[in-house]
């Protein structure tokens, strides 16, 4: 007789389900709860944006594209990276192809990262990850059958180079960098990303720098060497020897639609693009099309909207709770209050009996000590979540 569980390989069985889903298996019953846990924003696509979806399905644009991407898309993150970046430029295949980078259209930055590690991670090798970290970083590191190195950035949740270089060892292939960072929503410096790319090269490990938040910066900095951009700081303004991916999912709302790209050293980009032609193919032909649009869609208002609701966390939870201030995404990381002598995870189940749809801090991180908070929801959600809270945390 066939046993499906005999075929199930182990670096499968080694991965666990979201915690998240079990989260929301908890809140399953709950009648309109108090969702402050969605990692997605609650605005809707731009207009122009969908427009330009539907008139690329009404004009045919419904097959593969090559695989590295659409050329119009293609072509404009190419510029919009070269003109980001000054010391970035896009390689030019006459001559040598280490003086350039290359660009990748991908499926989202998830499709992004799995293709970086697969291309990059082998068996024993390992990679250095901050904790807390993005729940994905994990289980796609043991997928590619590396292992993880945490470092533990508590309680300022800054990965510095400080930190990391004590971890590195003949064994390290990569640094997993995030900024903004889900789950803390805390940015890194500028100088923090200047010595981060400085160890990474020293050192001659690959920084990937996920920047799928780069545009919900709360304190605007404007990057150096002239770029003229009013972003978060990125290891990428002080290396172009590094791999940065950010995607169209948050900062237009499309995060059902599936896009992201990846720019980087020519030879690592081609080997992702290899991998991609036998798993992705290729990002949706039409999503290409609509991404071309929304490079140009200025989206700040809703950027703006999200640090007055940053503003609102920090100004009600600072105090009963310990709280480091998030500065940009949409996520916020309290500490449970010790004096109430329970696990975040037992904080989050009193929560769910009170309707408040919140993430322990468990599925990001070794502790369970704290707590995800997601903003990214009307104000009225808001108030009534962090009030519910406050009452938990005099309990």
């Amino acid at each position: 007789m066939f046993d499906p569980d005999r075929v199930i390989t182990d670096r499968l069985r080694a991965i666990d389900a979201s915690g998240i889903r079990r989260v929301f298996d908890l809140g399953a019953s709950l009648k309109d709860p108090i969702n402050l846990s969605i990692g997605q924003p609650d605005f809707d696509v731009p207009a122009l944006v969908k427009a330009a979806a539907v008139a690329a399905i009404d004009a045919g644009q419904n097959r593969y594209t090559v695989t590295q991407g659409a050329a119009p898309l293609f072509e404009k993150v190419t510029r919009h990276i070269a003109g980001e970046f000054p010391q970035w430029q896009p390689v030019d295949r006459g001559r040598d192809a280490r003086a350039g980078f290359g660009t990748l259209i991908t499926s989202g930055v998830s499709g992004g990262l799995l293709l970086a590690l697969m291309t990059c991670v082998e068996p024993g090798d390992e990679v250095i990850v901050p904790d807390p970290y993005f729940v994905m970083y994990r289980h796609l590191v043991t997928l590619a059958g590396g292992r993880c190195v945490y470092v533990d950035t508590y309680p300022d949740f800054q990965l510095t180079a400080e930190r990391v270089e004590p971890l590195i060892t003949d064994r390290t292939k990569l640094i997993l960098f995030n900024s903004p960072s889900n789950p803390t929503g805390v940015v890194a410096t500028d100088a923090i990303c200047r010595d981060m790319a400085a160890l990474a090269e020293r050192r001659g490990v690959l920084l990937l720098s996920d920047e799928i938040y780069d545009e919900f910066c709360h304190e605007k900095i404007e990057r150096p060497a002239g770029s003229g951009m009013m972003r978060c700081p990125s290891p990428a303004s002080h290396s172009n020897n590094l791999l940065l991916l950010r995607g169209f999912s948050k900062p237009y709302g499309m995060t059902g639609w599936r896009l992201g790209y990846a720019v980087g050293p020519v030879p690592i980009i081609d080997q992702m693009t290899k991998l991609q032609q036998y798993s992705f193919v290729c990002a949706p032909s039409m999503v290409q099309a609509a991404g071309v649009a929304a490079l140009d869609v200025d989206m700040s208002g809703h950027v703006a909207a999200y640090a007055r609701k940053r503003d609102r966390v920090v100004e009600k939870l600072s105090g009963p709770f310990s709280l480091t201030a998030p500065g940009g995404a949409f996520y916020a990381f309290p500490e449970v209050p010790p004096s109430l002598g329970i696990t975040a995870t037992k904080f989050v189940e009193r929560a769910i009996e009170r309707n408040v749809l919140i993430i322990p801090g468990s599925v990001f991180s070794n502790r369970d000590t704290h707590f995800r908070i997601s903003y990214a929801c009307d104000d009225d959600t808001l108030e009534r979540g962090l009030d519910v809270l406050l009452d938990l945390a005099r309990a």
